[in-house]
C-alpha cells in the first residue's frame, strides 16, 4: 500500500520551510510523506506525477496566486475532486474566506496556525485516502482470489462499500451541520450576525450598483432581563423562539431576519419603497408583540423597541447604517420608557407619541433614524388613529351630487361621497385623509359603514314620495383593494333594505382595475349577478385598457373631470372627449361627465351624445337632508340652478 502524500505549496522558502517542520513529526507518527512545491506551476506538475491526500495551499503567492492554482486545479479531472486546505500568513475578512470556499476549498486555515489543529484537520484527509487505498487493495485481492472465494470476497466488499458510504454520508451530514451552524443562530434558527454581515454587504452593493436603496430594522425586546430572571432561563429560550417565529411570520419571504445574540433581532427590507415596507413590517411586529406569549403554564408579557435605518441616507456602509439602526433603537427605547413614565409606569396604558417618532405601548415603539421619515410615520399614525376614533365616534358622513340625465334634465341618480366632520380641522373631503392612512382593515371597516350608509338612505328614499324615490345610489370604495367578501358584504345590505336591481352602483377607480385585473373579475361577476350596476369612475385618469372594460362587462364609463375641463380649449380637449363618448358606444356603455361647471361645457356634451352629467352648475355635493330641501327647486321645469 502506497503511502500518502500531502503537498505544500508556498513560493516563500522561509514560509515553506515552517510548514514542513510543524507537519514533520505529525507525518512521521501518522505514516504519510510530505511533498513541498515553491510554486502554482509547480503544484500542477506535481499532481499530474503522483497522487495527494490534500494540497496545503498558500493564498499570497506571487505570479500565480492561491486561487488561480486552485483553479487550474479543478479544471483538470485528474486533479478536480482533490481536497485543497488554503492557507494564509495575513488577517483574512469574511469576503477573502468566502471567496476561497467559492474556489473548492475544503477548509482554510490563517495564522497564527495551531499545530493540533493543522495536524488534525490534514490527519483527516489522509486517514480517508488510507482507507481508500484499502479498499483499493481489498478490491484488487478479491480479484485476484475470485475462483475460490468469490461469493465471500464479493459480500466483504460490499459490505466494506456500505461502511465507506455510511462514513461518506455521516461526513456529508456533519458538513451540512457545520454549515448551518456557520451561518443560522443554534436557539432560533434564524440567520446569524455573520451571516447577516454578508447579506447586508450584498445588498450594499446591490443598492449602489442599482442606485436604489433598502432599509434595516434593529430590534430590541423591553424588559427581556427581567423575564429571563422572574421565570428562568428555559423560559426566556423559549420565549425568544417565539419571538423569532411571530417576526419571520410579520415579514416577507424575500427579507431576512437575523438574531444578533441575547434579545436582539435584525430585518432586512429590500424592494421598492423600503422605507414605507419598513414602517409596515415594525407596525405588524409591534402588533404581534401585543399579544402575551404562552410558555408552559406562563403567560409573558414583553413589546420590542424598533429602531429603522434606510441605506445609504442613514449609513453609507453596513456597519454605519446597523450602528444608525441601533442608535435609533435605543432613541425608541427611551420614548418608551419616558411615555410609561408619563403614564404612571402603567406599561399598558394609551399610545403616545412625541415630535419624534411614534409609541405604542400595547407592543413597542418605532423610530426611524431620519427625523422626516419621523414626521411621516407620525403623521399617518395620527391619521389613523383619528380616524379609527372617528369611525367610532359617528364623525363620517355622506354627502351626495346628483347626476342628470342630459336627454330629459331628470335627476337619475346620485353619488355618495365621503365626508369628516373632524373636530379639528371641520368638515374635511376623503381625499385629504385617505391617502395617508395605510390600515387596511381600518379602511375596510370604512367600506362597510359606507355601503350600509348608502343602502339604508336609498331604502329611505324610495319609501317616500322623494324625487329621489327611483334614482340609483353610487357608492366609493376607499380600501386600496377589492376583497373577496365583498360581494357578500355589499349584497347582504341591498338585501338587507329590500332594494330592486340596479338600485345600488358600486363605483371603481382605474387604479383598481390596473392592478387587480386577474382577480377582480369574479367578484364582480357576483355583484353583477346580485343586481349590483357598475361604473368605472374618473376614465382617463391611469389608462385603464379598453380591454379590460369590455371583457368585465362594466356597465357606465364616467369622464375624469380634466377631460371636461378641457371641452372647448385649442388643444383637441372637446375632440378627446367625443372620441372617449364613442369608445364607451362601442363597448356598450352609458357615458357620464364628472366637473361641469359651466354652461358651455353641458352644451358641448350634449351634442356628443353624453347620458348623464353631475358637477356645481347643477348641485354641490349634498347632504341627504339638504338634497332634499333642495331638489323640488332645482326640478322645476327648464331649471338650472348654480
Amino acid at each position: 500500500m502506497h503511502i500518502p502524500k500531502v503537498l505544500l505549496v508556498n513560493d516563500d522558502p522561509a514560509s515553506l520551510l515552517a510548514l514542513e517542520s510543524l507537519l514533520a513529526p505529525h507525518a512521521d507518527g501518522f505514516g504519510y510523506e510530505l511533498v513541498k512545491a515553491r510554486s502554482g506551476n509547480e503544484a500542477l506538475r506535481e499532481v499530474l506525477r503522483q497522487d495527494f491526500a490534500v494540497i496545503l495551499l498558500d493564498v499570497d503567492m506571487s505570479g500565480m496566486d492561491g486561487f488561480e492554482t486552485a483553479a487550474a486545479l479543478r479544471s483538470h479531472p485528474r486533479s478536480a475532486a482533490l481536497p485543497v486546505i488554503f492557507v494564509t500568513t495575513t488577517d483574512a475578512d469574511e469576503q477573502h474566506r468566502l471567496r476561497a470556499y467559492e474556489h473548492g476549498a475544503a477548509d482554510y486555515l490563517s495564522a497564527p496556525l495551531v499545530p493540533q489543529v493543522v495536524h488534525a484537520k490534514v490527519g483527516v484527509f489522509v486517514e480517508l485516502i488510507r482507507k481508500h487505498q484499502q479498499l483499493q487493495a481489498q478490491a484488487e485481492e478479491t480479484r485476484r482470489v475470485n475462483a475460490e472465494l468469490r461469493s465471500q470476497r464479493l459480500q466483504d466488499l460490499e459490505r466494506a462499500n456500505r461502511e465507506l458510504e455510511l462514513e461518506v454520508a455521516e461526513r456529508k451530514q456533519a458538513e451540512q451541520r457545520a454549515h448551518e451552524l456557520s451561518t443560522k443562530d443554534a436557539l432560533t434558527g434564524l440567520v446569524n450576525r455573520r451571516s447577516l454581515i454578508q447579506h447586508l454587504e450584498h445588498a450594499v452593493a446591490s443598492s449602489d450598483r442599482r442606485r436604489s436603496q433598502f432599509a434595516l430594522l434593529f430590534l430590541d425586546l423591553d424588559e427581556f432581563k427581567q423575564i429571563n430572571d422572574g421565570f428562568g432561563h428555559d423560559v426566556g429560550d423559549e420565549l425568544l423562539r417565539q419571538v423569532a417565529a411571530r417576526l419571520s411570520a410579520a415579514v416577507r419571504a424575500s427579507d431576512v431576519v437575523a438574531r444578533l445574540g441575547g434579545d436582539e433581532f435584525v430585518v432586512l427590507i429590500e424592494g421598492k419603497a423600503p422605507a414605507e415596507n419598513a414602517a409596515r413590517v415594525a407596525r405588524k411586529i409591534a402588533s404581534a408583540h401585543a399579544r402575551p406569549f404562552t410558555i408552559v403554564e406562563h403567560r409573558v408579557h414583553t413589546s420590542t423597541s424598533i429602531g429603522i435605518a434606510v441605506y445609504p441616507h442613514d449609513g453609507a456602509s453596513a456597519r454605519a447604517l446597523m450602528k444608525s439602526a441601533d442608535l435609533a433603537m435605543y432613541r425608541a427605547k427611551e420614548e418608551r420608557k419616558q411615555n410609561i413614565g408619563n403614564v404612571g409606569g402603567n406599561a399598558g396604558g394609551n399610545a403616545g407619541s412625541n415630535a419624534g417618532g411614534k409609541v405604542d405601548t400595547q407592543g413597542g415603539n418605532i423610530r426611524f433614524f431620519h427625523e422626516e421619515m419621523n414626521r411621516r410615520e407620525h403623521e399617518r399614525e395620527q391619521w389613523t388613529g383619528e380616524l379609527r376614533h372617528a369611525l367610532a365616534a359617528g364623525q363620517l358622513d355622506l354627502q351626495y351630487q346628483p347626476q342628470v340625465a342630459l336627454a330629459s334634465g331628470q335627476v337619475r341618480g346620485v353619488e355618495a361621497q365621503l365626508v369628516w366632520q373632524h373636530p379639528r380641522l371641520g368638515r374635511i373631503g376623503a381625499a385629504a385623509f385617505l391617502p395617508v392612512v395605510q390600515d387596511r382593515g381600518l379602511l375596510e371597516r370604512v367600506d362597510s359603514w359606507v355601503m350600509a350608509t348608502v343602502c339604508a338612505q336609498a331604502a329611505a328614499w324610495r319609501t317616500g314620495d322623494s324625487p329621489l324615490a327611483r334614482a340609483r345610489v353610487a357608492l366609493n370604495l376607499v380600501a386600496p383593494a377589492l376583497g373577496p367578501d365583498l360581494p357578500a358584504r355589499l349584497l347582504a345590505e341591498v338585501r338587507r333594505h329590500h332594494l330592486p336591481a340596479g338600485a345600488i352602483v358600486l363605483e371603481i377607480s382605474e387604479s383598481l382595475l390596473a392592478a387587480h385585473n386577474a382577480t377582480v373579475e369574479p367578484l364582480l361577476r357576483q355583484l353583477q349577478g346580485g343586481g349590483v350596476t357598475l361604473a368605472l369612475d374618473d376614465f382617463g385618469h391611469s389608462g385603464t385598457s379598453l380591454a379590460a372594460c369590455k371583457k368585465l362587462g362594466l356597465d357606465i364609463l364616467k369622464i375624469e373631470p380634466g377631460f371636461v375641463r378641457n371641452i372647448g380649449d385649442n388643444a383637441g380637449g372637446t375632440d378627446l372627449v367625443a372620441a372617449i363618448v364613442h369608445l364607451a358606444r362601442a363597448l356598450s356603455m352609458e357615458v357620464a361627465a364628472i366637473g361641469v361647471d359651466h354652461a358651455h361645457q353641458l352644451a358641448v356634451l350634449a351634442t356628443l351624445g353624453c347620458d348623464d352629467w353631475q358637477g356645481a352648475l347643477f348641485s354641490a355635493p349634498r347632504t341627504a337632508q339638504e338634497l332634499a330641501e333642495l331638489l323640488p327647486e332645482v326640478l322645476e321645469p327648464h331649471t338650472i340652478r348654480h
